[in-house]
């Protein structure tokens, strides 16, 4: 079973996939865990890339986009394929989906271009999806908590919920994967929704 979780900055992402986690390992199953941008030695260094604040130029739109899924590619082939054909459970912190609500949904690209590397490019969605919402506010006070913040966390919050309406949008279009999380609750009352998705 392959899982992601979505949802702005600071929703409870981390949280939640280490309760699944920990759930699925007292079923005896094995289990991956694993994150967007990154996955794999080569995928975290672009990730290290995307993520820094102090570049010597900004970076376009379409670089970033396209980083992204330079990053989900060696990630698929290395990490998501293999373990899913083993029998093994994926629990992933971003997928595609951050890749609509991001870069087309909050930076304004194409729909167009991500559909044409998510046809190319990515040979497994989800099984389900799992979209942690909360009001931005809310989301990025729990982001300034954690310490610095990321060139993505430093967005101001118009972008934020540009990008919140893209998850919006997915879970519009697709509800039987994308189950939209009440992130304001309790990590246990989030986890115990999520849950009564999977039965």
């Amino acid at each position: 079973m392959f899982i992601s979780f979505e949802g702005t900055e600071g929703v409870g992402k981390t949280t939640l996939i280490r309760k699944f986690y920990e759930h699925f390992q007292a079923l005896g199953k094995d289990v991956v865990l694993t994150r967007e941008p990154g996955g794999t030695p080569l995928a975290e260094q672009i990730r290290s890339i995307l993520l820094a604040v102090n570049h010597e130029e900004s970076m376009s739109h379409d670089t970033e986009l396209l980083m992204m899924y330079a990053a989900r590619a060696q990630h698929l082939t290395q990490v998501i394929l293999p373990a899913l054909a083993e029998g093994k459970v994926v629990l992933c912190d971003r997928f595609a989906d951050s890749s609509f609500a991001y870069q087309c949904a909050g930076r304004g690209l194409s729909k167009t271009k991500l559909k044409l590397l998510n046809e190319n490019f990515v040979e497994k969605m989800p099984d389900i999806t799992f979209w942690l919402d909360a009001p931005i506010e809310v989301g990025m006070e729990r982001a300034r908590e954690r310490g610095a913040l990321d060139r993505f966390e430093q967005e101001k919050i118009t972008f934020f919920e540009k990008v919140r309406s893209g998850f919006a949008e997915i879970h519009l279009q697709e509800p039987d994967r994308m189950k939209r999380l009440d992130a304001t609750q309790t990590s246990e009352q989030v986890f115990e929704e999520a849950m009564s998705y999977m039965l």
